[in-house]
């Protein structure tokens, strides 16, 4: 596909990253090396068209080999460019050896630039961290850090090189002689800078700047190569940081999304089975002390013989209206969760059984008071069945204390007296205590509910049935979810 600029829009970046096929980012990689380059070598030219202002700073031998340089690389990744575009995505052999090129040529040609414009931490900097960036997001990321590498050894021998009697080629030519000094290297340049500060310091008359001064001032050395750092530096990084920041936003996105698909059923846009049992875990532990909480589970009536008599697409229909419907009438407080099939699971945080009993006649009129209107089909309504139960405060402090007991005794069998003794006192030492539930309270919960809905189903459909009022019924008072209770 075709390598643009307009494909850096932040819609396109995620297309980019993920989506593109690796010729076509490798293509992109080498279109931002021809951008960088071209860079350099507009420097090379403005420095050329002033040679005659900027020959006490720069070393004009050296600027014609290094522009014919420039030249040839800028060419090279220009042809890599267009070459790219007609190579088959599926030759995994002549791309890697398209990348593994563009890696060598690359991190040689940014080194020797940064060699002979002077070596600047700005400049070096961003070349090193900015190739590496791009590169682990366009190219295979073992190139892109063996390219990183690559890049510090060789900066690394061009530092040390001056030890060792090497002096390199450096288009710098520096305003101050210092007796001391016989040749032009990376080891003296802070030096240099050093003097040549106090050079444009004269600038200064009285330690104000004088519009006389300005020109005499920007003819400097110091600030002829420090405007070229920033020049080559800038663009580049401001650039790196766009292309950073936009790529946190498609991760952010993507991780939006991820979760999103991970905890919403997709049909019905409620909440999953899975989600939906985590938030009610999350409710039993964070509810108050004198606090109760509902759980009611519903099943739409004769559902079966909707997906027979009229399509699996119409089945998918009527669970969105519903669930439509159970959004719209709960609180933004209740967790409303696709259970299964036609099953629904709604848990109600600080409602006492009364309320709830309320709460799930009034949905299952709003069930069957809603028509049902399809394309092409009669009008007709849907029936629900309910199964509720509410767990009280004072049944769930019996089962916290419970739980608590059953804990500290299996604790006791299996530690030893002093650890005993230290556990008790640590313990005790503790306010407020923890109140903690058994792990299958969740499920005991929804079975209870469960059975509840099957009585519903039993009496005739369409209807509530209450688990505590059940078991008051049948047992001649109150029965608990654990026997320890």
């Amino acid at each position: 596909m075709a390598v643009s600029i307009s494909h850096l829009g932040y819609n396109k970046i995620s297309k980019m990253i993920f989506e593109w096929q690796a010729a076509d980012r490798t293509s992109l990689m080498a279109l931002f090396i021809v951008l960088e380059v071209s860079l350099h070598w507009f420097w090379c030219l403005y420095v050329w068209w002033q040679q005659d202002a900027l020959n006490t700073y720069v070393n004009i031998h050296y600027l014609y080999p290094l522009w014919l340089g420039i030249s040839f690389v800028g060419l090279f990744f220009l042809c890599m460019v267009k070459g790219l575009f007609h190579s088959s995505n599926d030759n995994e052999i002549v791309l890697s050896r398209w990348q593994i090129a563009l890696v060598l040529v690359y991190t040689a040609y940014i080194s020797t630039v940064i060699v002979m414009i002077g070596y600047s931490s700005l400049f070096a900097g961003v070349s090193l961290v900015g190739a590496a960036m791009l590169g682990m997001m366009l190219i295979r990321r073992r190139y892109a850090w063996r390219m990183f590498w690559l890049h510090i050894i060789l900066m690394l021998l061009a530092i040390m090189s001056p030890y060792f009697g090497i002096s390199l080629p450096n288009l710098r030519q520096f305003t101050v002689i210092h007796p001391m000094l016989e040749s032009h290297n990376y080891l003296t340049y802070n030096e240099i800078m050093a003097a040549e500060n106090a050079v444009a310091a004269l600038a200064f008359e009285n330690n104000v700047l004088n519009w006389d001064s300005i020109s005499e001032l920007q003819r400097s050395s110091a600030f002829f190569w420090r405007s070229t750092h920033l020049y080559l530096a800038l663009p580049k990084a401001i650039f790196i940081v766009y292309m950073f920041r936009a790529l946190l936003l498609v991760l952010d996105d993507s991780r939006f999304e991820t979760l999103r698909h991970a905890n919403q059923d997709e049909l019905t846009q409620l909440k999953n089975r899975r989600y939906g049992l985590k938030k009610m875990k999350y409710a039993l532990a964070t509810v108050r002390e004198y606090q109760d909480l509902s759980v009611m589970l519903l099943d739409l009536d004769w559902f079966k013989q909707i997906n027979d008599n009229y399509g699996h697409d119409v089945g998918d229909q009527v669970l969105i209206e519903i669930s439509q419907t159970l959004s719209q009438s709960l609180t933004d407080e209740s967790i409303v969760s696709r259970y299964g099939g036609e099953e629904f699971l709604v848990v109600l945080p600080d409602t006492k059984h009364d309320s709830a009993m309320v709460i799930a006649e009034q949905l299952r009129l709003n069930i069957a008071e809603h028509v049902m209107k399809i394309e092409g089909l009669a009008d007709f309504n849907v029936t629900a069945s309910f199964g509720l139960y509410t767990l009280t405060h004072e049944e769930r402090d019996c089962i916290a204390q419970g739980y608590k007991t059953i804990t500290q005794q299996k604790t006791v069998a299996q530690t030893s007296p002093l650890i005993n003794q230290l556990l008790l006192s640590a313990r005790k030492a503790k306010s407020p205590q923890c109140k903690k539930l058994p792990s299958d309270i969740c499920q005991r919960l929804i079975s209870i509910a469960d059975k509840a809905l099957y009585e519903a189903k039993h009496r005739g459909r369409n209807q509530v049935v209450s688990a505590n009022e059940m078991w008051a019924e049948k047992e001649g008072g109150k029965q608990w979810l654990y026997k320890s209770c």
